[in-house]
């Protein structure tokens, strides 16, 4: 159980840190494309900035699934990629089907999972949120700066 729990709290830590990551790559581009977001028309404008949002977040949740999948499949909980990533994202995304099962010795591993995956829905959900709210604040700003 132990041994479980600190590879879970593992893969749990590097998962937070490629987020990290995809966060600070997100709002360092949103910083870069300020000038441009702001300026006139702004509703294509915050198109471009909720497609990167969502394809950032994508990446960032299937690097998190990989991650998982790899770790089940190093373990010898599956004996091949397809069903390791198969599980991995169905626990990911707190799906469940429940057409897989992890072996009883893994299971606190999969429970884990599935909270990373709940956890960082949420972040990502954060993340949108907070892209399309900068912008458009700024873009309002910058309209009654004009006035």
């Amino acid at each position: 159980m132990l041994t479980q729990i600190a590879i879970g709290t593992l893969i749990i830590l590097v998962t937070i840190l490629v987020a990290a990551a995809g966060f600070w790559l997100a709002e360092t581009a949103i910083t870069r494309a300020n000038p441009w977001l702001v300026r006139r028309p702004h509703a294509p404008k915050l198109v471009v900035v909720l497609i990167s949002a969502v394809l950032t977040v994508l990446g960032v949740m299937t690097v998190s699934v990989w991650l998982w999948a790899l770790a089940f499949l190093w373990l010898g909980v599956f004996p091949a990629l397809e069903p390791a990533a198969y599980f991995s994202l169905v626990v990911f995304t707190t799906l469940g089907f429940g057409d897989i099962l992890l072996p009883v010795d893994w299971r606190i591993l999969g429970g884990m999972a599935a909270a990373n995956g709940l956890l960082n829905i949420g972040l990502y959900t954060a993340l949108l949120v907070e892209a399309l709210r900068r912008v458009r604040s700024e873009q309002v700003r910058g309209v009654v700066d004009e006035r």
